[in-house]
């Protein structure tokens, strides 16, 4: 039985496609465990990268896919063809808000300063009480080992409260992300 849309999953993603097939498959992978986990897959909604992976991954088992970008973008056309739906917002802000506010929890997949931007703003959220899904950073292949020791720094070095690790979880393969995204927070 398919969950609410205020089940889903959020995935944040690379939307570059000129990377190493291991995160396109991990990305994949990621999107095909979260439709037959029964929940709805909300992202960026981009047509490249690890986005797009993640999308084709969730409608090849059927899965409901929901990309949300702000405006610029769609009149651009950079939104996947194949979402289930589409959310336009008027900006960037407006656009991570909505994902945040449909979702139970968020998977971060290995990308760029966007990527990054989002996870840490959904960090910070998550210690604000602004957010109180999960938050799982998926380590494929090491990607986010350096973030994850500038993390445990700014615990070590009292930036954040010690007990801060409860804001994120890591998980080396998405089977693990998508478990620890569907347990309770």
């Amino acid at each position: 039985m398919e969950k609410s849309i205020t089940d889903a999953i959020c995935v944040y993603g690379a939307s570059s496609s000129r990377i190493d097939p291991i995160y396109k498959e991990a990305a994949r992978l990621t999107g095909q465990l979260i439709a037959v986990a029964g929940c709805p897959l909300v992202c960026g909604g981009g047509r490249g990268g690890l986005m797009a992976e993640a999308i084709e991954g969730a409608n090849s088992k059927g899965g409901l896919t929901i990309g949300v970008l702000p405006e610029f973008m769609v009149e651009r056309q950079w939104q996947h063809p194949a979402l289930g739906r589409m959310i336009s917002t008027p900006d960037m802000h407006r656009r991570k808000h909505t994902m945040a506010s449909m979702s139970r929890a968020v998977i971060a997949l290995p990308g760029g300063v966007g990527t990054l931007e989002e996870l840490l703003e959904i960090i910070t959220w998550r210690q604000l009480g602004l957010y109180d899904g999960n938050v799982t950073i998926l380590n494929t292949d090491g990607y986010y080992d350096p973030l994850i020791a500038m993390l445990e720094r700014t615990i070590e070095k009292r930036f954040m409260r010690q007990g801060s690790h409860n804001l994120w979880q890591v998980a080396s393969t998405p089977e693990e992300a998508v478990e620890k995204s569907l347990s309770e927070a």
